[in-house]
């Protein structure tokens, strides 16, 4: 057996391929073609590369950014040149085969918690914190999907009323479409937001994060990023109350954002009451793609 996952993103296409014992066993990487049916052809380009290799048809797991809408197949990503495309079907069209098609999120969620981080929880919410804010929820080996395709979408979920008036935060558009997400907030571009909203700096999130052991201001700038996100914790907690949250995302790769997020979520709950561990992705880049090969995987097995 091998299988294919593909890490599919605005700018580059990863495919990998894993063997029976799930270590990785070659990879491809491509540009994303800018129009909708060179897309369709790199992906189907990699899916025979990979046939290739394994000499006959694999498994093929595709993880996105966005969401597809269940009731018409189409797929909701901002970034990708197949917005409000067919993409799924289209796939399974060219291939003659089936095509798992997930959310990038749920992808990590899928792999750390069967393969990574989360191995030793029961139930490991994913929260991809990054460019955007998303997660994914697994509970037993199986990723948990709902009626709307929507779930995980937590960037989405309202900022925290209560901080965002304590410390002038705007209230801005989201590109979803809503006001006032929290993801216009703890994203990348959100911590700059922030940044300018709170010091009438122009920074980056690389030089806040670098700042902020010297400069004050950017200190607290930085405990009110923990706060926000700590919050959006305590909401998982109250809806799937997850054993372990595990980091994804660029922003994961601070070196004290476990503990100080921990400590935050700590700070913010019930008095008393246990938080779930907070770890960091233990996949590093290669965790999404094998997410997505491993769901490809678990519809073919049954």
């Amino acid at each position: 057996m091998m299988a294919l996952g593909v890490d599919l993103g605005g700018t580059k296409i990863e495919a990998q391929v894993f063997a029976d014992d799930w270590h990785l066993h070659e990879r491809r990487r491509v540009a994303t073609p800018a129009s909708y049916p060179a897309l369709v052809h790199a992906l189907v380009d990699l899916v025979g590369w990979a046939d290739g290799l394994a000499d006959g048809p694999v498994s093929v797991g595709i993880g996105a950014a966005g969401m597809v809408n269940p009731r018409n197949g189409r797929v909701l990503a901002a970034n990708l040149a197949a917005h409000d495309k067919p993409l799924p079907a289209d796939l399974v069209a060219a291939l003659g085969r089936p095509v798992r098609y997930l959310n990038d999120s749920h992808a990590l969620a899928l792999s750390e918690a069967v393969f990574g981080a989360g191995q030793p929880f029961a139930s490991v919410f994913a929260l991809v914190l990054g460019t955007g804010v998303g997660g994914g929820h697994v509970r037993d080996g199986r990723l948990q999907t709902g009626f709307s395709g929507t779930g995980g979408e937590v960037g989405h979920l309202p900022a925290p009323a209560h901080l965002v008036q304590a410390h002038g935060l705007p209230v801005v558009d989201c590109a979803c479409g809503r006001r006032g997400c929290i993801e216009t907030l703890i994203s990348g571009a959100g911590l700059a937001r922030m940044a300018h909203a709170m010091t009438g700096e122009t920074l980056s999130a690389p030089q806040i994060i670098a700042a902020r052991g010297d400069d004050p201001q950017m200190a607290q700038l930085w405990q009110v990023w923990c706060a926000l996100t700590a919050d959006l914790v305590q909401t998982l907690m109250r809806t799937l109350d997850p054993d372990c949250i595990v980091l994804g995302g660029g922003l994961s790769d601070i070196p004290v954002v476990v503990d100080d997020l921990t400590r935050a979520v700590g700070q913010a709950g019930f008095a008393g009451f246990d938080s779930p561990v907070i770890l960091r992705a233990a996949g590093g880049a290669a965790s999404g793609a094998r997410g997505a090969a491993y769901a490809a995987w678990q519809v073919a097995d049954g």
